[in-house]
């Protein structure tokens, strides 16, 4: 195995049955350009400067949330967009999804400090096709960056361990398993946290927190958030 095949803890390949790769992939000698996304300049201009003094890479341009990603992103067709989580601009995730839904061309890599289950379950399902920490070493999310340009899922290793966990979690008597942001929600509520403060640590609106909470109280046959916690304990949902 070679170094850049070592940095990865999975990657698929991206080819179809007959050994083809897929339409939209980058050829292996191809300049691969790229979006930035992230909230924090000082993380873009890193992340820039890095990316155009390194060969095979163009920076097309920086977005500081979601919302203006996706503008971005239907202006400049990037082949691979860096996409931070949680941004006061407009989720990573609620971009990511909307970008599925549009059909768009480019890659979505998550680079974000954040590998709790919550955050990561929601992103894969909306359409990454990479996770990375920002700890990742620099060779290492250069050769991220070329696989998710050919259509492979590069997760680290700490993101591949808890999405491992998250299958292997305890499910529900119907059958039916909470989410991973129900999971995280019934987490914070059994901390005593308020719908309000749930809201922020989220950052969603706390329209979307009851939405789950009403979710979960029907998966769990519940009626109130005192029942909720206690039941989950007692099934083993919350450890």
């Amino acid at each position: 195995m070679t170094d850049d095949e070592a940095t990865a803890a999975a990657v698929t390949d991206g080819t179809t049955t007959d050994g083809t790769t897929t339409d939209d992939a980058v050829a292996d000698d191809a300049v691969i350009s790229l979006l930035v996304v992230d909230d924090h300049p000082v993380v873009r201009d890193g992340l820039r400067g890095m990316f155009e003094s390194a060969p095979g890479f163009r920076v097309l341009g920086e977005a500081a949330g979601g919302a203006e990603a996706l503008q971005r992103a239907a202006a400049l067709d990037p082949d691979v967009i860096l996409m931070d989580l949680r941004m006061p601009g407009g989720s990573g995730v609620d971009a990511i999804r909307e970008l599925t839904r549009r059909g768009a061309r480019a890659k979505v890599l998550v680079l974000t400090t954040y590998d709790t289950e919550s955050d990561t379950l929601p992103a894969i399902e909306a359409g990454a096709t990479g996770y990375l920490l920002k700890d990742a070493p620099r060779d290492d999310l250069f050769t991220a960056v070329r696989a998710a340009a050919q259509g492979r899922t590069v997760l680290s290793p700490a993101v591949a361990s808890r999405l491992v966990s998250a299958v292997r979690a305890p499910r529900t008597p119907g059958g039916e398993p909470l989410s991973a942001r129900e999971r995280e929600v019934l987490a914070l509520v059994a901390r005593g946290t308020s719908n309000k403060e749930i809201a922020r640590e989220l950052f969603i609106s706390e329209a979307t927190v009851k939405t789950h909470l009403t979710h979960l109280y029907a998966k769990l046959g519940v009626n109130d958030r005192a029942a909720a916690v206690a039941t989950a304990y007692d099934r083993g949902i919350l450890g």
